[in-house]
């Protein structure tokens, strides 16, 4: 495979494979944290060693989907983990590439579940079944249901225009200056990412829990 793309060049890479679940942090296996971080994180990595040496030789582009849940989590933080942990893997290759004259960029999407389907509706049933006798024991099927009706309703709110997050890999990729990161997001949702990144961590904590309380 590289032998082929070394005879024909190679421009540019973007990794955009991803799963996501819902669920607390309890109520997921030690297998699913396996599983997330394999694809969503290693999977990405493993594809970009893969190709990093005709990217330098090209001097291309690598790009990469992370998401605005990358900076905080309402009920899906094993797909928020391996999304930050992709921000952080992108800044020190982005620098390490700089050299080269390759580009790394990051997508952050905001909520655009209608259109990508990465996150079918969650059913309170299924998840209750799933959890430990441990886990049964702490929690109720009152409050499961709350919570996946609280993630279903984030979920019907997504939009349906994924050409946005298109358009932002296309300039990702044939920009004469892309940017670092592109955030393709509502309104809201970039300022929560603001709230996230310049107040205190008590502010934000105080917003998402209000948020699950209602």
């Amino acid at each position: 495979l590289l032998r082929h793309f070394s005879s024909v060049g190679f421009w540019g890479l973007v990794n955009n494979a991803g799963i996501s679940t819902f669920g607390e942090t309890g109520w997921l296996s030690m297998e699913k944290y396996e599983k997330f971080a394999d694809v969503n994180l290693l999977g990405s990595i493993r594809t970009t060693l893969a190709f990093l040496p005709l990217l330098r030789k090209y001097k291309g582009r690598i790009v990469f989907m992370s998401s605005i849940i990358a900076y905080f989590a309402l009920g899906n933080g094993i797909y928020s983990m391996t999304k930050a942990a992709i921000e952080k893997f992108c800044d020190a290759l982005r620098l390490e590439m700089k050299k080269f004259g390759v580009r790394v960029c990051i997508i952050q999407p905001g909520n655009y579940a209608r259109s990508t389907k990465i996150q079918p509706p969650v059913s309170a049933e299924e998840i209750w079944n799933e959890l430990s006798e441990e886990e049964k024991a702490v929690y109720n099927k009152e409050y499961v249901q709350e919570r996946a009706n609280f993630f279903n309703s984030i979920l019907s709110e997504g939009s349906t225009n994924g050409n946005e997050v298109v358009d932002a890999m296309v300039d990702a990729l044939t920009s004469p200056a892309p940017k670092a990161r592109y955030m393709v997001a509502k309104l809201k949702e970039k300022a929560l990412v603001f709230v996230c990144a310049l107040f205190p961590t008590v502010v934000m904590d105080s917003i998402l829990s209000y948020a699950l309380s209602k």
